[in-house]
């Protein structure tokens, strides 16, 4: 996605780095919906996590993939339209092998990001400004009032 549209790629990426928490959704074993706190980071292009092996979210992901992650920005400013907005990221996990962290084993996973979604106020503020991109449908927005 940040090669394809670096623009709205950077616009996302500020806003997921606004505040160290994101909230992160899984599928539970019967397919109901599972939230919970991570830290994300970019590393290198790709989006990361790591989490406790034996941790609820963990398992979700090694045996159903797909998630979707959350980052909030900072509330609106007096002036909607300077707001950041926020930013919603879908895709499926991929474990990545390496060396276990100083901190003891962990599990890693990159993002193979499907989905992205940048809400925010449009100028003048009188609506929203929806801008999705979708890999198979590349960079969409959408004004709603």
């Amino acid at each position: 996605m940040a090669s394809a549209e670096p623009e709205f790629a950077d616009r996302v990426r500020r806003i997921f780095d606004v505040h160290r928490h994101k909230v992160l959704a899984t599928l539970r074993l019967d397919g109901s919906p599972r939230v919970s706190g991570i830290e994300v980071e970019f590393e290198d292009g790709e989006l990361v996590m790591g989490m406790m092996p034996g941790s609820v979210k963990a398992q979700d992901l090694l045996r159903d993939p797909r998630l979707a992650l959350h980052a909030a920005s900072a509330d609106p400013p007096d002036d909607p339209s300077l707001w950041l907005g926020d930013a919603k990221i879908a895709g499926r996990a991929v474990e990545l092998v390496g060396p276990a962290d100083g901190d003891g084993p962990a599990l890693h996973f990159k993002v193979d990001i499907r989905e992205v979604v940048l809400t925010r106020v449009g100028q003048p503020a009188d609506h929203l400004l929806i801008e999705s991109w979708h890999e198979d449908r590349g960079l969409e927005r959408i004004k709603r009032k």
